[in-house]
């Protein structure tokens, strides 16, 4: 149960950051954002502030900002079309009810003869009892009701595929960005609670019946010299160590103010090298946890990439990835290991989940991306109909492709 409250947490984080990147962008860029979504499938809790209903949804394996001029606009009054009409104290149109007319007694009821919901904002038509034609404007932020619920009118300039290419690729970018934001903050909180590395020549945590601590060497103290050698770094120190296996060495330590010699035999590793068993020390600071943010999520997004390389040139086959079953049971692994192997863990799924949506793919936001590029060199979008026949085919490829690693994670799970 802790690894399943862990997983939803751990996947709701890193879906709703993502989202908010898109949505944010949209926003600015003044597209109507009718949706915000965490989650797939039935509706858990919803709540409407602004233009924007955020919702919870009951599987938590993704989610999605509805955009208007994504997809097709739902509603279409046609000729002969009855409708019901409310209006703004100006006299133009602020509800307009597509069906379940008795539902609104108070609703003017026309025949439409005409309907621009999108560019001219204006409704022709006849009322039951009058034959003249009557034409009517339509205000920018009027809803439409249908089968009883509410959705707002999507002018053409507030719709994505009216705006300027570079707002729209900024929109699709800010999704995989915010991973890697997130990632950043979850390292730098991480080195500024947990501490970062120090070269200073100062022990860490002393690993129990190792030759430091059967000396009781303690967590702190300075190292001085090594057999009169002066030591002015953690890293010569772990030097002198791994260069004398098996071999006795008096170290001069400083603690409280106090100096005094410990002589110790070293042990040896499997790879013949020297170790006493510390660990090495680590500092505390807001600068430089922020620069060990930086250097983590740096490493960690050019290790990530150059698994994808391995991947794309066949250095590691599809049996050698985790799916959701993978992740499930390694997120197990990681919670037993405390707060901060959970920070880590978080951050490192962000930066793939980052770049794993900004490979060039159909369904992906890369996919989406290379469209808009594709635009950008041709001067014109390619064909909606086209484009959404290749994102198709890509989804159902990726669905493939996640089958194949969740039977692999399976297989791995049961041997």
């Amino acid at each position: 149960m802790e690894t399943f409250i862990a997983v939803v947490i751990i996947l709701g984080l890193l879906i709703s950051i993502h989202e908010l990147g898109h949505l944010m962008l949209a926003k600015r860029a003044g597209i109507l954002c009718r949706e915000y979504a965490i989650g797939f499938g039935p509706k858990l809790f919803s709540v409407k502030k602004g233009e924007t209903v955020y919702t919870l949804r009951l599987l938590p394996i993704g989610g999605y900002v509805r955009m208007a001029g994504e997809d097709p606009e739902i509603v279409c009054i046609k000729p002969g079309h009855r409708i019901g009409l409310f209006f703004n104290p100006d006299h133009s149109v602020s509800k307009i009810i597509v069906n379940r007319l008795d539902r609104y007694p108070d609703a003017k009821v026309i025949t439409a003869e005409h309907a621009d919901l999108e560019k001219d904002l204006v409704i022709q038509g006849y009322e039951e009892d009058e034959g003249s034609l009557m034409t009517l404007s339509i205000d920018r932020q009027a809803e439409y009701v249908m089968d009883g619920q509410s959705y707002q009118i999507a002018p053409l300039d507030r719709q994505f595929a009216s705006k300027p290419l570079i707002d729209r690729i900024l929109t699709i970018f800010a999704g995989p960005f915010m991973n890697f934001v997130l990632a950043l903050v979850i390292f730098v909180i991480y080195f500024a609670v947990a501490g970062y590395p120090s070269n200073q020549p100062i022990l860490g945590e002393i690993m129990k019946g190792k030759p430091a601590d059967q000396v009781h060497l303690q967590k702190g103290d300075k190292v001085l010299k090594i057999n009169g050698q002066a030591i002015s770094s953690f890293t010569e120190l772990t030097k002198i160590i791994q260069e004398n296996p098996n071999t006795k060495l008096t170290f001069t330590i400083e603690r409280n103010g106090k100096i005094f010699e410990k002589t110790l035999t070293t042990a040896k590793t499997e790879s013949g090298e020297g170790i006493i068993g510390v660990y090495g020390p680590t500092d505390k600071s807001v600068i430089g946890s922020i620069q060990h943010g930086f250097t983590e999520t740096y490493q960690t997004i050019k290790l990530e990439l150059m698994a994808f390389k391995q991947l794309i040139t066949g250095k590691i086959g599809l049996d050698q990835l985790s799916g959701p079953v993978g992740i499930y049971s390694m997120t197990g692994e990681v919670v037993k290991g405390g707060i901060y192997w959970v920070m880590r863990w978080t951050a490192i799924l962000s930066i793939n989940l980052g770049i794993v949506n900004l490979l060039p793919l159909p369904a992906l936001d890369g996919g989406r991306l290379m469209f808009l590029f594709l635009e950008g060199l041709r001067g014109k979008p390619v064909d909606p109909k086209r484009e959404t026949l290749v994102h198709f085919i890509g989804f159902a490829f990726l669905m493939l492709v996640m089958i194949l690693v969740t039977w692999n994670d399976i297989q791995k799970f049961l041997m």
